[in-house]
């Protein structure tokens, strides 16, 4: 990780000024998945609408509460999605302050048929951690807009990273939750993550013009176009690697990120073997290999 990247080091649970009308606290729940701890944002200047209030941390909602002016209220609570660094706090923030969680849906909202079919296979886990009871108040689609009294954020369907994954159009400003990030490419893995919706996802934000994003790690994206060009381009890149050694014969996803992932720590090869079981399913899907047997984590995988 670079020295830039790693700059991005903002003191825990202070309300910091990003631009007028909006401020960011770092939750208190740094690791390698969340790199200093999740975003949560303050959108407003009087009816508050607080993005990804984070982990179910103590600290965390009184650092929320204590962000809140004496001539200011929490209105909205919006998650992005549903992995337990960015949605337990949801439901106790909002019962705190009389607010409603307002999100795409529970944690299998959004899950392509696919992946449907890989977790009645009983495929589980293997990224931050599903979010298993989340339940929003209100439920939001494509093209819905949340509105408080000085802000409005149209609801964008991007799933990929997870089914129920949204980002939020703030004007020419959008917060991505975590299918884009600056210090890392946005973790895909299967059933929650699904790399052909993440690749239509990216085309769907490539479409339009934007200033700025604010993910849910992470310092602001102040070249978007140039970052989302970049996550196809290392996507396409990744694929080009598994199918190169596919021609040397049939393979595990185990296998196969082991000999690509040959600089990632033993600690994070699982999650490696994720990312290549999602690129796998997705070319299964687009007839350019085929598994032999079911198509499971644990399957063999060949070119056509």
């Amino acid at each position: 990780m670079d020295a830039e990247i790693l700059a991005f080091d903002p003191p825990v649970g202070i309300a910091e000024v990003l631009e007028p009308g909006l401020r960011r606290v770092l939750a208190p729940n740094p690791s390698p998945m969340t790199f200093r701890g999740t975003n949560t944002y303050l959108l407003g200047e009087r009816g508050l609408c607080v993005i990804d209030p984070g982990p179910d941390s103590d600290a965390h909602l009184e650092a929320i509460l204590a962000a809140v002016g004496p001539e200011q209220s929490i209105t909205h609570v919006v998650v992005t999605h549903a992995h337990v660094d960015h949605s337990p706090l949801a439901a106790r923030l909002a019962r705190r302050v009389g607010a409603k969680v307002w999100a795409f849906g529970g944690p299998e909202a959004g899950r392509s048929a696919v992946m449907d079919s890989l977790a009645g296979q009983g495929l589980a886990g293997g990224g931050e951690g599903v979010d298993v009871t989340f339940l929003p108040d209100s439920v939001v689609a494509e093209g819905d807009e949340i509105t408080g009294d000085t802000w409005t954020l149209e609801v964008i369907h991007t799933p990929g990273h997870f089914g129920n994954h949204i980002a939020l159009a703030w004007g020419d400003v959008c917060f991505v939750g975590d299918h884009v990030m600056g210090w890392a490419s946005s973790l895909v893995s299967p059933p929650d993550g699904d790399l052909s919706d993440f690749m239509q996802s990216c085309a769907k934000l490539q479409a339009r013009s934007w200033r700025v994003f604010h993910a849910g790690h992470g310092a602001p994206i102040e070249m978007p176009h140039a970052r989302l060009d970049w996550l196809v381009s290392h996507r396409l890149g990744r694929e080009a690697e598994i199918l190169a050694e596919l021609s040397d014969g049939p393979a595990t996803a185990s296998a196969l990120a082991a000999r690509i992932y040959t600089d990632t720590p033993a600690a994070l090869l699982p999650a490696a073997t994720r990312n290549v079981f999602a690129h796998l399913v997705d070319l299964v899907g687009k007839n350019i290999i085929s598994s032999v047997g079911d198509l499971g984590e644990k399957a063999v995988f060949e070119r056509r």
